[in-house]
């Protein structure tokens, strides 16, 4: 009896800890996935939020016959992107290049302040014709 009571007693302590240790609602510590798909040089989702601080795991796909980019910043970095002649790009956090109909990964890690950021592709003339979308931070 006592050897039973026990086994209960640590089962109960470990799943404590477990749920203790873990972000609301159980989900685990990884960084959150959002999904993007590029379809007709459009971004689905065109916005989203996300938690200051917070890591998002971005999985881009694209539908589309032609390459795009996937570029997460302000708009100075968007601005030095749509300037820029990187035809490809290495991949950094939060910067990829995205093949036609392929599809990629990027992690990136927000803010700690609230405010907003912006996404886009900066292939020629694919910015200007509205390949972008915000990403509100708090």
């Amino acid at each position: 009896m006592i050897r039973g009571s026990l086994a209960a007693a640590v089962l109960a302590l470990v799943a404590a800890l477990s749920l203790a240790g873990a972000p609301a609602g159980g989900a685990s510590r990884g960084p959150r996935t959002i999904e993007v798909t590029i379809h007709f040089s459009r971004f689905d989702p065109g916005a989203f939020d996300v938690r200051p601080g917070e890591r998002v795991r971005f999985v881009i796909r694209n539908l589309d016959p032609i390459d795009h980019e996937f570029i997460v910043g302000d708009e100075r970095v968007q601005d030095a992107h749509e300037r820029g002649t990187e035809r490809v790009h290495p991949p950094r956090p939060g910067e990829v290049t995205v093949p036609a109909l392929g599809s990629v990964e990027t992690t990136y890690r927000f803010p700690v302040r609230p405010g907003s950021l912006l996404f886009g592709c900066h292939l020629p003339g694919h910015y200007a014709y509205g390949m972008r979308g915000t990403i509100d931070i708090g």
